[in-house]
């Protein structure tokens, strides 16, 4: 199998990745070599650009569920999209694991969060359990891929599933736990943080799949599975709206108290997130909108978007303010965050690129369900 085989627009994608890759990995150089010093990090702002990436990206590995659940209980037509699915998680927690790697500052350091390696301080940190879990669910989606990709006629076993299912929902809910768990942050400190980060995961999950299946089909002649469309616009429309009720409930109890003391401001830029949110709910919720094309895939990259500020800066820089002693201090990344986390996302798509290509390969030598359009 030949994976950079493809059309121009396929090597022309390729070719920009590589090239994010090389400008990531300058910038990084830069930041091994003078510290984060380099960064727009400082003793009040602990957690930066990397740090919502890493927190983003752990809900979209684990959005790979919104696949499994639905084959558990019958779905076939979302059965036999579930490589797609190890994919997206195998290039998310890729992705995850090197923002925490860049936020370090020293690559060395992951040597003392490495399980039976390193001191973890298992169990008692919610941070060792949060690199258990996550190395657990890499290594079952690397299995469950490679198994697919040698023997694709041969069904996933369930205990495969339902483990894969457990450690989804459990990487971002020991994730949000570690934000929930810091009583001197009370945007964290919510027990309805988890719950939002799982409704935020299915979300983006779900918009990136629907994403990719329209791509496909217009860049490769691979028509969608017609009926995985309805459910995963069912599953994205569901999310959507969950995410916003309980994000909605939150900004009450978090501000409604200020605004009637006259104390309320907030940067502009979460409101704006959840305001195109809250359009892609709208249009995935009214069939006739969804069916069309341009619609659809604009719904769904304004929902990756979306979740993507509200769940990321939004959430974790916002949380720093007030700091405990009642100062405000500001953050922007520099460019050298900004190239290295460029480089980053780059490194993860050219991943997944090369993993829906081995995906497909594998479709075509068994049964091709995914027929290209000259077939009869």
């Amino acid at each position: 199998m030949r994976i950079f085989a493809g059309s121009r627009v396929h090597l022309l994608w390729q070719l920009l990745l590589i090239a994010l890759i090389g400008m990531g990995l300058h910038a990084y150089a830069i930041q091994y070599e003078r510290g984060l010093a380099v960064s727009g990090m400082s003793d009040q702002i602990s957690w930066g650009l990397y740090i919502a990436n890493f927190t983003f990206l752990v809900g979209l590995a684990a959005s790979a569920v919104v696949l499994v659940l639905p084959a558990m209980l019958g779905q076939s037509a979302l059965a036999r999209l579930i490589p797609l699915g190890e994919a997206m998680a195998i290039a998310a927690v890729t992705m995850s694991l090197l923002f925490v790697t860049a936020d370090l500052g020293q690559p060395l350091r992951v040597w003392h969060a490495l399980p039976l390696l390193g001191t973890p301080n298992f169990p008692a940190s919610i941070l060792a359990w949060d690199v258990f879990i996550i190395t657990a669910y890499l290594l079952l989606n690397l299995g469950l891929f490679y198994r697919f990709f040698r023997h694709p006629a041969h069904p996933t076993p369930r205990l495969a599933l339902l483990t894969a299912i457990l450690l989804g929902i459990g990487i971002h809910t020991v994730t949000a736990f570690m934000l929930a768990g810091l009583p001197a942050r009370s945007f964290w400190h919510s027990a309805a943080l988890a719950p939002r980060f799982i409704a935020s995961a299915f979300a983006s999950g779900s918009a990136v799949l629907l994403a990719v299946l329209f791509l496909l089909e217009k860049t490769m002649g691979r028509p969608l599975h017609r009926e995985a469309m309805p459910l995963l616009s069912g599953i994205l429309a569901v999310s959507l709206w969950m995410d916003l009720f309980l994000l909605g409930s939150e900004l009450f109890v978090r501000f409604y108290p200020l605004a009637s003391h006259g104390h309320f401001a907030v940067a502009p830029t979460p409101w704006a997130a959840m305001a195109v949110e809250g359009l892609a709910a709208l249009v995935m919720t009214v069939p006739g909108l969804r069916r069309r094309p341009v619609w659809l895939l604009g719904a769904c990259l304004a929902a990756f978007g979306a979740v993507m500020i509200e769940k990321g800066l939004g959430l974790v820089v916002t949380g720093f303010q007030p700091t405990p002693l009642g100062e405000h201090v500001d953050y922007a990344p520099t460019w050298v965050e900004i190239h290295v986390s460029l480089g980053i996302w780059g490194f993860g798509l050219l991943l997944f690129t090369w993993l829906v290509r081995m995906a497909l390969a594998a479709w075509d030598r068994f049964s091709q369900p995914f027929a290209t359009k000259d077939s009869p």
